[in-house]
């Protein structure tokens, strides 16, 4: 999911020098959003909440005796299952911007479980689902992922369940290889692409039909978690373009609002 925010954050670190410093709109457009992630107990609700719903669906779904393939759930990493947001708190303390810090972080392998994500795929693992990890985080972030998954606890933290990003951020052929073996009855996610490909790279108008169109599927197959730090809805803003300096960012978020005479 990171990988988008990859693409134009290595240019806009670039054109951020000592000659064009990240500006006051730049450095605190996210800072509120950092700060509800971390303190509010209206981000741990919306987060209990989700899991809660999951863990219903989950065992409504084990009453039904007509599967035939071994059940398994879907969850992203980044802000689904483990809170990145010290390094949301790094990168503005540091005036940067992903992926600056990003590897340190990673590295670390102490990022804390998101509220109820932890509960829920115990007990998804108690019932014999299997738990896949499908993540936009690299190859070679693998091992400090798996580390970070194990020490906290979570279940199946292991090679075969951890599927990094390939050769694009899109996570459909990953999806599509589990569901060969296995019925994937739930998935959870901050970040539309990680339920369809359908949300892909997709302008604002788009995403939004699409959400319209799947309506039926949120809360039944697809639980969202909440996110105002970073993602595809952003990305979609800004029209996937990269080289965006931090004042014409602040611009075009400031320009998509709806206000009234």
């Amino acid at each position: 999911m990171r990988l988008l925010m990859a693409i134009f954050a290595v240019v806009l670190l670039a054109s951020c020098s000592a000659s064009q410093p990240i500006t006051e709109r730049g450095r605190y457009d996210a800072l509120s959003a950092t700060v509800w992630f971390q303190t509010s107990g209206e981000f741990r609700a919306l987060c209990f909440q989700a899991y809660q719903l999951a863990g219903w669906r989950l065992d409504a779904d084990l009453r039904d005796s007509a599967r035939t393939k071994p059940r398994a759930v879907i969850v992203d990493v980044d802000e689904t299952v483990l809170d990145n947001s010290p390094h949301q708190a790094k990168v503005m303390q540091n005036d940067t911007a992903y992926p600056a810090w990003w590897r340190q972080w990673v590295e670390k392998a102490d990022a804390r479980p998101i509220p109820g994500a932890l509960e829920f795929l115990k007990h998804a693992s108690s019932k014999n689902v299997s738990v896949f990890y499908v993540t936009n985080r690299s190859a070679d972030e693998r091992a400090a992922t798996l580390k970070n998954l194990r020490q906290v606890g979570f279940p199946d933290a292991d090679e075969l369940h951890l599927m990094t990003r390939e050769d694009e951020s899109s996570k459909e052929v990953r999806r599509t290889r589990i569901a060969q073996t296995h019925d994937i009855i739930l998935l959870i996610g901050d970040n539309l692409g990680d339920f369809a490909a359908a949300f892909d790279r997709q302008p604002l108008e788009a995403r939004n039909g699409a959400v319209e169109r799947l309506q039926r599927e949120f809360g039944s197959r697809f639980i969202v978690l909440p996110n105002p730090l970073y993602g595809d809805w952003e990305s979609a803003v800004f029209e996937y373009g990269g080289g965006l300096t931090p004042e014409r960012r602040h611009q075009l978020r400031k320009s998509i609002l709806r206000s009234f005479e």
